[in-house]
């Protein structure tokens, strides 16, 4: 954006005075982010946006929707598109409720609900453009890089220490769980499977901020945390039984964090590119199937 737009929309952000929605997935675009059909048609000092997007939110609410849509529909792939952050009470916005088994895998503020959000000739003003006109997939390059994990994590696995919890003070046959042979075969699956994540997110964040250079990391880092934590879901399933799959106060187990997870881990698989694209891009950087290699997107 420009030094204008940055200092109008960053402050309260940072601030935490606004809360901002990604609004990426179409009925039609996901995977395939470059092939959204939301159109913005310039007009005057304006542009009317028309379309459709999915898998957008929480419950919370917003007050700006970040967002990618085609502001040239005669123009090539990947040169057709415009971002805009578009104010979330103008007129002609409808959020509306989705049905899922659970909202999970983005590591954002999920309150276990995602919307369908539809705009309907929603005039949006031009500054509201963010990178210029038909400059949105640059936009794009710059975002998809840190949702694919360039930009790392410093955090743990919080449901691997409720797990090893839960399995220290719960007992089982007479014993506590994780006395059992078994039980503590898979308990250390699980640590180990994490603490390869927890690494490789912890190396990316060093790389990020000492301006490093990065090819495959984040994709990476993306692919071990979906695929591990789809693993890790099985493994509290072989640990705990039936109480990892019910969040019932006397039945289900820490809490209903094991239930939770269960179905988040079958999620997190897609949001944020899947395990599939994560592959094509790390091949794409390592110089498999083209001459030249592919590189990240500018972070700055």
């Amino acid at each position: 954006g420009t030094d204008e737009q940055k200092k109008y929309f960053l402050p309260p952000i940072f601030k935490g005075e606004v809360r901002t929605w990604q609004l990426l997935s179409e009925p039609e675009a996901g995977s395939d982010l470059a092939n959204v059909k939301s159109t913005a048609v310039k007009d005057g000092d304006d542009y009317i946006i028309n379309g459709q997007k999915v898998f957008v939110g929480s419950s919370l609410g917003c007050d700006y929707m970040w967002t990618l849509t085609v502001t040239d529909t005669e123009a090539k792939r990947h040169e057709n598109l415009g971002w805009f952050m578009i104010p979330s009470d103008l007129p002609g916005i409808t959020v509306q409720p989705m049905d899922l088994l659970i909202s999970g895998g983005e590591s954002g503020a999920g309150s276990g609900v995602k919307n369908t959000v539809f705009f309907d000739n929603v005039r949006v003003p031009a500054f509201n453009l963010i990178g210029g006109h038909n400059q949105g997939w640059k936009v794009a390059t710059t975002h998809l890089e840190l949702e694919h994990g360039t930009g790392g994590r410093i955090s743990r696995n919080v449901v691997v220490d409720k797990l090893f919890e839960y399995c220290r003070t719960n007992d089982r046959r007479g014993e506590f769980i994780s006395k059992d042979p078994d039980a503590r075969e898979k308990l250390i699956d699980v640590y180990i499977e994490q603490e390869i994540v927890r690494l490789l997110q912890l190396r990316n964040y060093w790389m990020r901020h000492s301006g490093v250079t990065t090819t495959y990391e984040g994709p990476q880092a993306s692919y071990l945390k979906k695929t591990l934590g789809l693993k890790m879901s099985g493994h509290i399933l072989d640990i705990l039984g039936p109480a990892a799959l019910t969040f019932d106060p006397e039945l289900g187990a820490s809490e209903g964090h094991m239930e939770a997870h269960s179905r988040a881990g079958i999620i997190a698989i897609h949001p944020g590119g899947t395990t599939d694209i994560q592959k094509v891009i790390m091949s794409r950087r390592i110089g498999i199937g083209r001459e030249v290699r592919e590189k990240a997107g500018a972070l700055g």
